[in-house]
């Protein structure tokens, strides 16, 4: 089965009614976590940036506290597994400063973890490659946030 294009979709959808539209999301949500966790932003979380922002840290935060210390294995696998939930979460905003925000304080938990990252050349990749990437998302943004973003930035560097 070939799926259609997205206009081809929006089209479509314009001629649903509201009720159909409604039944078609909760189908959708039923398939995929993502799915449902996109929805649930859109739905309830969209209306408050900083709320959302907040709740992906502390997660973040309790995700880190229950990494496995016994060897860097196991904590590169961990890292490697966070970030890629707060990408996953990234995606789901539209607003640019969220991402920054979300990676910084990804690279500034991941700086202070204890065993150092500094012992592990992978972990410090990762952590370079990110820093990086922040570099180049916060020279889109306005000029005022381009120095808040760019202070902490130096602040990270390792």
């Amino acid at each position: 089965m070939k799926a259609a294009t997205v206009s081809e979709i929006k089209k479509e959808l314009k001629h649903r009614s509201p009720d159909e539209l409604a039944s078609l999301c909760l189908r959708l949500a039923r398939f995929k976590k993502e799915n449902k966790e996109l929805l649930t932003y859109l739905l309830f979380e969209s209306d408050s940036e900083e709320a959302f922002v907040e709740g992906v840290k502390e997660e973040m935060e309790a995700q880190f506290k229950l990494i496995n210390t016994n060897s860097f294995f196991y904590i590169k696998k961990s890292v490697r597994k966070i970030l890629r939930d707060v990408k996953k979460h990234i995606r789901y905003s539209p607003v640019k400063e969220t991402e920054v925000e979300l990676l910084l304080h990804f690279c500034s938990i991941l700086k202070d973890f204890k065993p150092s990252i500094k012992r592990n050349t992978t972990l410090v990749n990762l952590y370079e490659r990110q820093l990086q990437f922040i570099e180049k998302k916060v020279s889109v943004l306005h000029e005022d946030l381009q120095y808040d973003y760019t202070q902490e930035l130096e602040a990270l560097a390792l």
